[in-house]
């Protein structure tokens, strides 16, 4: 969206005396543009039609408005991974991939939350609300982990189902970060973002002893779930973002 047309989306809020709601798209406009650390809060104030001292009604500082944004980002991000897993239907394989391009999929298509998010650097132990919005969202892929590891073959070592999560929150994040981000942009790649994922799981399975062969197979005793195949999310990991589920900067 263009700078001008947030700035008469947030000028209109304003003038119907949403104040809080024009700041928010207003930052949201701005984090599009310049990424999550390139504005200030006069900037905000600027950009919804406001003075400098009227965020101060709402919000404490930039960061707490910065910390509006990003929630409401988690919020967003919980219902479209819930969506996509609906309860490890019709198998735990098919839905986890569905997670996988379900997150590629909302970093595509919310920049401007996803840089508030995880590129921020925000001190979220320090606001509750963030965190538990944070910790739902994160609470979706490690349900998948844990269902995935449930599957693990016999005679091999089990990973704990935390340690896969954040393996695979890891590698989702680096693959949505070099295509969805804009990094794709400035160079040419062999494969999609579906597809460098859907690879890098196949590495990760195969290294936990998992068949990645998409015949049928039969499933461990007492589940009715198919023999884990190929997947999303898991790549060799480049380092956490910042932001709730990373360590702050």
């Amino acid at each position: 969206m263009s700078w001008r047309k947030e700035q008469r989306r947030a000028e209109r809020g304003y003038h119907h005396g949403n104040l809080k709601e024009a700041l928010l798209q207003a930052a949201l406009g701005l984090i599009a543009e310049k990424g999550a650390a390139g504005f200030t809060f006069a900037d905000a104030a600027r950009m919804a039609g406001v003075s400098p001292a009227a965020p101060y009604r709402h919000f404490r500082d930039r960061d707490e408005l910065l910390s509006s944004i990003a929630q409401r980002g988690f919020e967003q991000f919980e219902a479209v991974l819930t969506a996509a897993w609906d309860d490890g239907r019709p198998d735990t394989v098919t839905a986890f991939e569905r997670v996988g391009k379900a997150y590629l999929a909302f970093a595509r298509r919310e920049p401007a939350f996803y840089s508030a998010m995880f590129e921020s650097g925000l001190p979220v132990d320090l606001n509750p609300a963030l965190l538990a919005a944070s910790e739902r969202a994160f609470g979706i892929i490690r349900a998948a982990a844990e269902r995935l590891a449930a599957l693990a073959p016999p005679g091999k070592p089990r990973p704990p189902a935390m340690m896969m999560a954040l393996h695979i929150w890891s590698m989702s994040h680096g693959v949505a970060s070099l295509f969805a981000r804009g990094d794709a942009a400035r160079r040419k790649l062999p494969m999609s973002a579906e597809d460098l994922l859907e690879a890098e799981v196949l590495i990760y399975l195969r290294g936990l002893g998992f068949s990645t062969n998409r015949g049928p197979a039969a499933p461990p005793a007492g589940q009715n779930q198919a023999s884990p195949t190929s997947g999303p999310a898991s790549a060799a990991p480049s380092g956490p973002p910042s932001g709730p589920w990373g360590t702050s900067k």
